[in-house]
């Protein structure tokens, strides 16, 4: 990215960024800054995005070994999708918080996660609120008159709301009367019935049954009303100017971790959410998952289940270079040592972008710099460049800040990257195990 690029990000974006960076985590913005490698990725992305927005259903796997970058890549597909007016959202699948077998709770859990390019999570209340304004919006562009007439508008509202909830089908019933019933209660200033409601049609437990009672509704969202409600969901999303929903299963790895009889629970509610998307049932939805290549090809993970092996069948060629994007798995390739060294020169011109420090950092980073930097970093890890991109971008924006504060500090002065234990995770750790940090490179 040239430094005209660089300088055009505004600070408040800039200042998120770094602070990912500095904890060690992937920015939830700004991540087109750093697509380093996968920039041959977007024009098929973006082909399945569009065909979302037209009205279509996508499914897509990504896999990759830790640190191949399956969170950036969602991430990054979650802000092309923002841009194209999408909603997203990002769950983290587990087995005591969101467990894949229990729809309702991964629905709640998507409600809580929505966002937009101008919501940040949760947006569910607010997309809410957008829809009943499209309504009205949508009843005056059809008769002009009326829009000084209160009783006449409400008519109108009422008689396009059920237009648009009879495309629904009996599928969503559920989710069609509570939105009837939320129209009513915000149109009559029931703000406590209104509230109920948004937080029902959320997924939220624990709904006050007398709530639930004045708006007509009975019992509690399960597994199967589930598949409804997200039915619902993207109708009141395209309503509300949003065409899409990208839905984001990450780490679904964790499967293998758990029972038996829940593992098999969840791989069957993975095939059949894939087979409703792919017959048409949520127009709209791209779902995407990501995986590490032992769920997809292991005994625990994918191959438990052969229907839902057979749907994610890839034929991977050994030349990555002519994987088949549009294939069901996407296969990453992480990091090498010249991606890792690019992807630092971006983050080094982002720091250095608008600073008075700015020609003497990008001189004292300079590529050379970084390069040795990586490799260093990288031998700490036992030489594994796909594990090192999180810490090595961490200890980068360090040694950067310190070039901001510091005019008498010189980097390549300061002997070894220091690596203690604690700011590792368990994988950096057990690389790290194997070296003894017998690997010293002079930065």
């Amino acid at each position: 990215m040239t430094s005209s690029a660089q300088n055009a990000v505004s600070p408040a974006r800039r200042r998120d960024v770094l602070a990912a960076l500095r904890r060690g985590t992937v920015p939830e913005s700004g991540l087109d800054l750093f697509a380093v490698g996968i920039d041959r990725l977007a024009p098929h992305f973006d082909e399945e995005l569009d065909a979302c927005i037209s009205g279509g259903g996508q499914f897509k796997a990504l896999r990759g070994e830790y640190g191949a970058g399956k969170t950036f890549v969602s991430r990054w597909l979650a802000e092309r999708a923002k841009g194209k007016d999408m909603a997203v959202a990002e769950i983290q699948i587990s087995e005591t918080e969101t467990p894949l077998h229990k729809l309702e709770t991964v629905y709640r859990r998507l409600c809580e996660r929505l966002a937009t390019s101008a919501e940040r999570p949760s947006a569910f209340r607010s997309i809410l609120d957008s829809w009943l304004y499209a309504l009205e919006e949508d009843a005056i562009s059809q008769q002009t008159d009326i829009a000084d007439n209160p009783e006449a508008l409400a008519s109108a509202v009422d008689q396009l709301l059920e237009e648009r909830l009879s495309a629904l089908g009996s599928t969503a019933t559920a989710y069609s009367a509570a939105l009837r019933a939320y129209r009513q209660a915000d149109a009559g200033g029931d703000a406590e019935l209104a509230d109920g409601l948004a937080a029902w049609l959320a997924g939220q437990p624990h709904v006050a049954a007398s709530l639930r009672h004045r708006a007509g509704i009975k019992g509690e969202l399960d597994h199967f009303l589930a598949l409804g409600f997200l039915q619902g969901l993207l109708s009141v999303l395209r309503d509300a100017g949003h065409p899409g929903l990208l839905l984001v299963f990450d780490e679904v790895e964790t499967l293998q971790r758990v029972r038996s009889d829940a593992r098999a629970k969840a791989l069957n509610a993975l095939r059949q959410l894939i087979d409703e998307v792919h017959s048409g049932r949520f127009p709209g939805l791209y779902l995407l998952i990501t995986g590490t290549p032992a769920f997809y090809d292991g005994r625990q993970g994918v191959q438990l289940l052969p229907p839902l092996a057979e749907r994610l069948s890839t034929d991977f060629p050994d030349n990555p270079m002519f994987d088949n994007p549009r294939a069901p798995q996407i296969r990453l390739t992480g990091f090498t040592l010249d991606r890792l060294t690019e992807l630092g020169g971006r983050v080094r011109d982002l720091h250095a972008a608008g600073q008075p420090e700015a020609e003497r950092i990008v001189n004292t980073v300079d590529d050379a710099f970084l390069a040795d930097f990586a490799a260093s970093v990288t031998g700490k890890l036992g030489g594994k460049v796909g594990i090192t991109p999180r810490i090595f971008l961490r200890k980068l924006v360090d040694v950067l800040d310190k070039l901001e504060h510091h005019p008498a500090f010189d980097p390549r002065k300061e002997g070894p990257v220091r690596i203690s234990d604690n700011e590792l995770t368990a994988t950096e750790r057990e690389a790290r195990a194997g070296t003894a940090d017998d690997i010293e490179l002079d930065v």
